[in-house]
């Protein structure tokens, strides 16, 4: 979104006292409401004068002629980009209330990605997501080689977060009918005690970028079927945990925000969340994106590119796992949002999701 004009000090400090002011009360804003929220102060003439150029300049609206002026999209861009600090106060208070609650030491992933977003849209009053951790972040934790017919066995993983996947192989129809089955069950127990011993603890990614060369020459014939299957169960877990995240909040937001009073205005966004998570998932974890460079992305109204969140203001970060980028903690509500609050509970929780990761 493209700023039409450069602000000096007044205009600056009129546009934030505008948009603060909206914010808390919801209605819009005359000269008047802003005499004593201005230091040093300015007369109403001088406001009025001040929003009148806010409003030519595409900051300010009116949204009705009689009425006082509301921050448009892009003045809420010019006050998060130039004008909002985050809270520190709400940062703290975030760190205090995670660590108190969950002990990465006694919950499981799931708990603590559960908890840590009903923390943040209890603090927020907004609705708080968080997607799964990506295949980067998916390890082995125990495999086993079954035979299951002449020519086909098939193996069983079993993640770190306990989910089963399994996956029939076939193998070379040559061998098919030379199979010993005996043989086959003992070569195949050895085969999963061996590659148990070298992947177990191992990511999915890792597994999958094997020199599997290392497997020895007894374990040739397999080498290429195992290869084959385990990126395909990188695959599919990648494609699986891609649309997993966690919404808490929409209760809590409905209630508190009269811009989600009407039932027309609210049902697509409830849509969104409960039936097309995939859109909004890819939206707060772009892969592009996702890297140590990037603190914080926040889209507002008519940036967000899905169609039921153009009234709303969608602020994401990415959480991490060392050096890679895990997933992501988002926070959706009206474009009418306390910015130093949100953001500073955003990049909190991710900063909280990345310690108990590492």
């Amino acid at each position: 979104m493209t700023v039409p004009v450069s602000l000096n000090t007044r205009q600056q400090n009129i546009l934030g006292a505008t948009v603060r002011h909206y914010i808390a009360t919801a209605r819009p804003v005359g000269s008047e409401a802003l005499v004593e929220d201005l230091r040093p102060r300015v007369s109403p003439a001088t406001i009025r004068n001040v929003m009148g150029f806010l409003e030519k300049s595409g900051l300010l609206f009116q949204p009705h002629t009689s009425a006082g002026r509301v921050p448009s999209d892009t003045g809420y861009r010019v006050y998060v980009d130039h004008l909002v600090k985050p809270s520190e106060e709400r940062a703290r208070q975030m760190d205090t209330m995670l660590a108190n609650k969950l002990d990465p030491e006694s919950y499981s992933l799931e708990a603590i990605l559960r908890g840590a977003t009903q923390i943040l849209s209890t603090l927020s009053g907004y609705i708080a997501l968080v997607t799964m951790p990506q295949t980067v972040m998916v390890s082995l934790r125990h495999l086993q080689l079954v035979s299951v017919d002449v020519g086909r066995l098939m193996m069983v993983v079993v993640l770190d977060s306990y989910a089963t996947q399994s996956i029939l192989v076939d193998l070379p129809t040559a061998d098919g009918s030379d199979i010993n089955e005996q043989l086959m069950e003992q070569e195949l127990q050895i085969l999963s005690n061996f590659l148990n011993h070298h992947l177990r603890g191992r990511s999915l990614i890792e597994i999958a970028d094997l020199d599997w060369s290392e497997l020895g020459r007894q374990f040739d014939r397999y080498a290429d079927l195992l290869r084959n299957a385990l990126e395909d169960l990188n695959d599919r877990t990648r494609d699986s945990l891609a649309s997993q995240m966690f919404v808490t909040g929409v209760a809590e937001v409905l209630r508190r925000h009269p811009e989600f009073g009407e039932v027309e205005q609210v049902q697509p966004i409830v849509h969104l969340l409960e039936a097309e998570q995939e859109q909004l998932c890819a939206l707060i974890f772009d892969g592009d994106e996702l890297s140590r460079d990037r603190r914080i992305t926040i889209r507002i109204g008519s940036e967000n590119p899905l169609e039921p969140m153009k009234s709303c203001t969608l602020i994401s970060t990415p959480y991490h796992c060392g050096e890679g980028s895990a997933g992501s903690i988002g926070m959706l509500g009206p474009t009418r949002m306390v910015y130093e609050d949100a953001i500073a509970l955003v990049e909190a929780t991710a900063g909280y999701l990345s310690d108990a990761l590492s």
